[in-house]
Formats: structure tokens, sequence, C-alpha cells
């Protein structure tokens, strides 16, 4: 017997215990479930939790920096050393183009520790999407990682950048986004 013969055995048998124990509906109880309700209850609930969420915010107070986006802003500085010193160990006079991604990846960084260093949500959103490419990439990387140390050199990029994401997302939440022009 083939394999979706047997299934289809199974799931008559299924079909009519489930019939056979349960009582037919009235005929005023109707057939179909309220799809639309239980959405709508879904989406109240949800509207629910969200506001729930955002009443326990505390708000920044003025001066005041987040202890992630302080240590975000010390991470991007620090890469941004990095960067810089591989730049300079690095540098090809006869390639004078590879020097170029150096270079606006240093400047991307040193505006995202500025802004961080201010509490710029602008500059918190950057640092979120430079932590989330470098996951993106070191997982890329995972596939490829020829011997241990390449694993555990890959692994820990995860990890730092992940937990770094992770905790500037309450952070952003905190700074909250400035009103749209027009939106007020």
């Amino acid at each position: 017997m083939s394999e979706r013969a047997t299934r289809k055995k199974r799931k008559e048998r299924r079909h009519t215990a489930s019939a056979s124990s349960a009582p037919a509906p009235a005929p005023s109880e109707p057939t179909e479930p309220d799809a639309e309700g239980d959405m709508t209850r879904a989406y109240a609930r949800s509207r629910a939790r969200d506001e729930a969420a955002r009443a326990a915010l505390v708000p920044l107070e003025p001066g005041e920096r987040p202890t992630a986006v302080t240590v975000a802003a010390i991470v991007a500085m620090a890469l941004l050393v990095a960067n810089l010193i591989a730049l300079f160990l690095g540098f090809d006079p006869d390639e004078p183009r590879k020097a170029i991604p150096a270079v606006l990846g240093i400047v991307i960084l040193g505006a995202c520790a500025w802004g961080m260093w201010r509490v710029r949500y602008w500059a918190v959103l950057g640092m979120q999407t430079i932590m989330a490419l470098a996951v993106v990439g070191a997982s890329i990387a995972l596939i490829d990682a020829g011997n241990l140390l390449a694993v555990v050199l890959v692994l820990a990029i995860i990890v730092s950048c992940g937990t770094v994401f992770w905790f500037l997302v309450k952070a952003m939440a905190r700074i909250q986004m400035p009103e749209r022009p027009g939106a007020g």
C-alpha cells in the first residue's frame, strides 16, 4: 500500500472518530468559525499588551543615557579604532580604491558612536543595522569555517553582536522616535 493511501486512511479514521464523538451542531449554531471575530479579539489583546508595555517604559531623564547605548557607543568607537588601524597597516598605495570602503565604514561608525553618545534614535537604529548585518555575515561565514579557531571566532562575533542588538531594542523604546513633521 502506498504511503499516500495510508495517510488518507488515517485521516479518514480521525475524521470519522472526531465526528462520531462530537455532538452535531445545533441548527442555530454557525458551522463556520467566526474568523473575523477571532481576529478582532486577537488584535484587541495585542493592542492591550502593547499599551501595557508602553506604560511600563520609564522615559529618559534629561541628560540620561541608557547603559546599553553607552556600551554600544564604546563598541562603535572600538570598531572605528580597529578599522582605522587595519586601514593604515593594510594600506596599499598601488590600490587606493581598496581604502574607500574602509574609510566609509570608519565614517559610519564614527557617526553612530557620536550619535549614540548624544542619545539619538537614528544612531541606535544605525548601530542595530550594523550589528544585524554582522550577525548575518558571520552566520554565512560559519558555513565555510575551515577550522575550530574560525568557528569559535565567528560564533564570538555572532553572540557579541546579537547581544548588543538585543539590549539596544529596549533602549530604543525608551529613546522613542521623534514625531514626524506634520504628524503633530
